[in-house]
């Protein structure tokens, strides 16, 4: 079992910047940030491996979101910028699973709120 604590997430301006955290209690290999707003399907928003010499990134996203891992301390990274009103939705870390399969990983955090008013 591998528990995911997400946190970092709030209300933010148009053009304003953000950084998610997710600490995780044990190993995974692949880990993920996914997101839901509402009354929309949960969607894959970045995705790294171990190492973090992989990662994935939705369209929406590249160019103003990175994916990090710090492993030493088992936490996982979502610096995001230049928000825009769309980024808004539930954050959710995933852990053990594999790209953007929202059925393939085993773990999910609780969710972090993110809001970007204009």
């Amino acid at each position: 079992q591998v528990q995911l604590v997400e946190s970092g997430g709030g209300s933010v301006q148009v053009g304003g910047s953000l950084r998610l955290s997710c600490v995780a209690s044990g190993f995974a290999y692949c880990m993920a940030w996914f997101r839901q707003a509402p009354g929309k399907e949960r969607e894959g928003v970045s995705c790294i491996t171990w190492s973090g010499s992989r990662t994935k990134y939705a369209d929406s996203v590249k160019g103003r979101f990175t994916i990090s891992r710090d492993n030493a301390k088992n936490t996982l990274y979502l610096q995001m910028n230049s928000l825009k009103p769309e980024d808004t939705a539930m954050y959710y870390c995933a852990a053990d699973g594999y790209g953007f399969d929202t059925g393939g990983y085993n773990y999910w955090g609780q969710g972090t709120q993110v809001t970007v008013s204009s």
